[in-house]
């Protein structure tokens, strides 16, 4: 065999090869690309089903407002709510309820969860009553007046979830990892059959961490000590569900958001959202505790929130809105 002809089959043989490794490339690109449109698509579908505004949001423009909150690294307040039936309002009860003020600017979260049970007077209804009630007669709409009244403060964002959406997101991001606070057994409401729940590090599906999040009679502490696990597993999901290790999820995840997911944040500002969360979510959150008593009226259980830690509360989540994150430095008289 000539030089010449072996040289030949060597040039079509690496130009085989070229022309495989170019269209491997071309195929890994367009699958890419399509992911990504489908993503997109799936994304617009889920944030349209998603976005409800409230009737104050329609005199402002939200659809900036949040960003420019983001980009000036403005303090902000969020209400986190559980919801039994989300679909309907009127048989529908708020079983968590949890109050977030967040300022970029000090890198500070403060939080407090407020008991289901708790007495409070809700504005639109002109009487005092649970505060899960609130949601079961006018709402997130009536939830939120409620929660205003009572610590005196502004709620700016609200995201509520009903229990089926919180399984299924729990679920399509592997499951989460939780420290049992003690040993306890709580009923599982697809099968009906009773979990135990071992003091120390748990893994758990949706269903699971669902009946770990909605005990409360075997805790020794109650609500307080629900509201803890709560907010412990919240911070669990989110971290997981933002991290890279869901990025194969997310049309999955997108899918779970969006139809079990109410908010009135802006569709185009979730990326921002994201990212500041990620900037401060290994930051330490103030946790703060509602204090009160158990009462019964009428033979109805209770909880009686202490008027002085309501004020308390209420000056502590002002503080971390109004923070500027600049001490303030006092001259001494010789230097004035």
């Amino acid at each position: 065999m000539s030089t010449t002809r072996r040289m030949n089959r060597e040039y079509k043989k690496k130009s085989k090869i070229k022309i495989i490794l170019w269209c491997l490339i071309i195929l890994l690109v367009s699958g890419a690309i399509f992911y990504a449109i489908d993503l997109t698509i799936e994304a617009k579908k889920a944030t349209s089903k998603i976005y409800e505004p409230l009737e104050k949001d329609s005199d402002e423009n939200k659809n900036n407002l949040f960003d420019n909150v983001l980009a000036k690294d403005e303090a902000f307040t969020m209400l986190l709510v559980g919801i039994e039936n989300q679909e309907d309002s009127s048989n529908g009860r708020s079983d968590v309820i949890i109050v977030v003020s967040v300022n970029p600017l000090t890198n500070k979260i403060s939080m407090v969860s407020l008991p289901r049970d708790s007495l409070v007077y809700i504005p639109d209804l002109e009487y005092k009553d649970k505060i899960n009630h609130s949601y079961s007669n006018g709402g997130i709409k009536y939830t939120i007046n409620t929660v205003e009244n009572l610590l005196n403060i502004p709620i700016d964002y609200y995201v509520s979830t009903d229990f089926e959406g919180f399984e299924d997101i729990v679920d399509t991001i592997g499951g989460i990892d939780v420290d049992v606070p003690f040993t306890f057994k709580a009923q599982l409401t697809d099968s009906l059959k009773w979990k135990t729940f071992t003091k120390g590090e748990m893994s758990l599906n949706g269903n699971q961490a669902l009946a770990y999040v909605r005990m409360r009679k075997s805790d020794p502490q109650g609500d307080i000590g629900r509201n803890n696990r709560q907010k412990d597993v919240i911070k669990e999901i989110v971290d997981k569900g933002t991290g890279l290790s869901s990025f194969g999820k997310f049309d999955d995840m997108i899918e779970d958001v969006g139809n079990n997911v109410k908010s009135n944040i802006p569709p185009s500002s979730y990326l921002s959202f994201v990212k500041m969360y990620k900037t401060l979510k290994n930051k330490p959150i103030e946790q703060y505790q509602l204090k009160g008593n158990d009462v019964y009226i009428n033979n109805i259980y209770y909880f009686r929130p202490d008027e002085d830690s309501i004020e308390e509360i209420s000056n502590q989540l002002k503080l971390n809105l109004e923070d500027t994150g600049q001490e303030v430095t006092h001259q001494n008289d010789e230097n004035i």
